[in-house]
């Protein structure tokens, strides 16, 4: 991990927000520093940023409202800042879509570990991305038409098929083999991502929840199941005899990317 990757701290206390934007570029991180969500929006608009540290609660525009519109329009990091005793605001900011929580008043030392967690999922997840094959069918489909270059090009590398649908993880969507949008919630992206990132390996219930909840200590390891439930009647044919997100009897789910549903 590049200890020269790019954060914004968004704090509307300016003590806070100094004392976190100093201690992250003693080591070694390129910090900016934004009171409010218009400040974070102009700094985004000037320089992309790896991550962003948000605070939830601020004046004008709240950190729930901006890490929604964030992960909306991409991929960056997002730990949020909250009240130690705001479970409600945690449990929303992992779902619409923040990587971590940490609680005030910060640890720094905390703050550093879980940033530095992040980032480093943040890079394992490009690097898989990048090293992803272009899926054949995509070839085949050109070459059984006579399409030439153009017509027969491969979807972008960020595209996974899920047996009869296609995850996209930039855009956050999942799509049917015609290419309609099929409806998914927050938790159910952050699973179909966990075993995207990870074919062909088993995963536990502690490991999916980790994963899909970096924070997951509000969750049973049995509400994993009502969600593998869930996406499985969206990408399986036959929902009851899963073939691509397969049980391991006693150990946990598998995704075969191979799997044609």
């Amino acid at each position: 991990m590049a200890e020269t990757a790019a954060i914004i701290v968004c704090d509307d206390e300016p003590d806070l927000r100094e004392a976190v934007a100093e201690y992250l570029a003693r080591r070694g991180f390129a910090v900016r520093r934004a009171a409010d969500g218009a400040e974070l929006r102009r700094l985004l608009a000037e320089r992309m940023a790896d991550l962003v540290v948000l605070d939830i609660a601020m004046p004008g525009e709240d950190g729930l409202s901006l890490a929604r519109a964030l992960r909306a329009e991409s991929d960056i990091g997002i730990v949020m800042l909250s009240a130690a005793g705001d479970v409600v605001d945690r449990v929303v900011g992992l779902e619409v879509g923040a990587d971590d929580y940490v609680a005030k008043p910060v640890d720094l030392r905390e703050l550093l570990a879980r940033l530095r967690a992040v980032l480093r999922r943040r890079e394992a997840r490009a690097a898989l991305l990048t090293a992803l094959p272009t899926p054949p069918f995509a070839a085949q489909s050109g070459a059984q038409s006579g399409a030439g270059p153009a017509a027969a090009a491969p979807p972008p590398a960020h595209r996974i098929r899920m047996g009869r649908t296609w995850l996209d993880l930039e855009a956050r969507r999942l799509t049917g083999s015609d290419g309609q949008e099929i409806p998914l919630g927050p938790s159910e992206f952050a699973l179909l991502r966990a075993f995207a990132e990870r074919p062909n390996r088993v995963l536990t219930r502690e490991v999916l929840l980790e994963l899909a909840h970096p924070r997951g200590e509000e969750h049973f390891d049995r509400s994993i199941d009502v969600r593998i439930a869930r996406i499985r009647r969206k990408v399986e044919a036959v929902p009851d005899r899963p073939a691509v997100i397969r049980t391991i009897r006693g150990a946990g789910y598998v995704f075969d990317p191979s799997a044609q549903a």
